[in-house]
């Protein structure tokens, strides 16, 4: 019997400096939003309603952030990371320019670093991501690494070349939606009344509610986005047997948990850094809070930017714990995501 099937690429497969042109570019509709928000108990207003976004100056109401992220990482999985053991982590994310209904997205990958794990079964892969538009133009930059199986134990040790990455991207740099204006913004309707200036460098916000992770829901999630990793599905994948949860499904039921708190925080346009810090199963319950890391302007009056570090854990309800005196994440941490988002001054 014969397969003739993608087996994915092992860790010796890959050369700095390549270019992955990512097969499958896929039209969005709006049905990825309605399901996207049945998912996840996401209730940003801009994202939930025309007249909302056309009042804060857009054409209407954007396609969620991540739902755009989910879909241009999910094209990258046959090519990145079907035999990975784990991804982990992010970079120098940059959202460039706002998805609608109707617009078709493709991705391309650049192999921008490589190193040998010291047990020869397995190294890192560093990629930057780029997601395009029917027009070519790009929406989306990321970087991300991910752990990679050899397909041979016996292969030779690649040359170590470790990307120089960003610690945070320059607000300066932060790309503002064309037309976005917050002036006639209606708090009331956005669900709750913190401005900008409501919030201090160093707070911390504790979003309340917890969400508990179902087996069926994680895998339509990552279904949706077309996210063929076998550790999401298979179970006889991992030696335990169980079904890992796809890092993109914490991080949207933690960005939706946000809201409490956050509601204003409306559009995400950066991602500075992130960590899967824990796996994530089935039967876990995820809560979320977030501290404030930085406070910026903008170029454009009445738009401000927040730096937030969202942390998703499975802890108990208030423990903002985030690591141990080994400085090593407290067990019960799921995620650590460090981003930007606008929000009214």
């Amino acid at each position: 019997m014969t397969t003739k099937t993608n087996p994915g690429r092992f860790f010796e497969d890959y050369r700095v400096g390549e270019v992955i042109r990512h097969a499958v570019p896929r039209t969005i509709a709006e049905g990825e939003r309605a399901l996207y928000h049945a998912l996840y108990p996401a209730r940003g207003a801009l994202y939930s309603s025309d007249m909302f976004a056309a009042d804060c100056g857009l054409e209407g109401s954007p396609l969620d952030d991540l739902i755009v992220f989910h879909t241009v990482f999910g094209k990258t999985v046959p090519d990145i990371s079907l035999n990975a053991v784990a991804n982990l982590g992010y970079a120098e994310g940059r959202w460039l320019k706002p998805v609608y209904a109707g617009d078709t997205l493709r991705a391309e990958s650049e192999v921008i670093g490589l190193r040998p794990n010291s047990n020869g079964t397995s190294g890192v892969v560093w990629v930057r991501t780029t997601g395009y538009d029917q027009t070519d133009q790009p929406v989306l930059s990321y970087v991300r690494w991910v752990m990679v199986r050899k397909r041979d134990n016996a292969a030779p040790a690649c040359e170590t070349v470790v990307p120089d990455l960003a610690a945070v991207v320059d607000p300066g740099a932060l790309v503002i939606p064309e037309g976005l204006s917050f002036e006639g913004y209606d708090f009331t309707l956005a669900g709750e009344p913190h401005r900008w200036g409501d919030y201090a460098v160093g707070e911390v916000i504790d979003h309340v509610d917890a969400v508990t992770v179902e087996e069926a829901e994680h895998m339509l999630a990552t279904r949706l986005w077309q996210n063929t990793a076998k550790v999401h599905f298979d179970a006889t994948f991992r030696e335990d047997g169980r079904r890992l949860i796809y890092g993109g499904h914490v991080i949207s039921l933690a960005r939706a948990l946000s809201f409490n708190g956050l509601a204003n925080a409306q559009m995400i346009v950066a991602l500075n850094g992130g960590a899967h810090a824990n796996p994530c199963f089935a039967g876990d319950t995820v809560r979320a809070w977030s501290e404030v890391l930085d406070r910026a302007e903008t170029s454009v009056p009445g738009v401000g930017a927040l730096r937030l570090r969202l942390v998703a854990h499975k802890g108990a309800p208030g423990d903002n714990t985030l690591k141990g005196a080994d400085g090593k994440y407290a067990p019960h941490v799921l995620l650590d995501l460090d981003y930007w988002a606008l929000i009214p001054q």
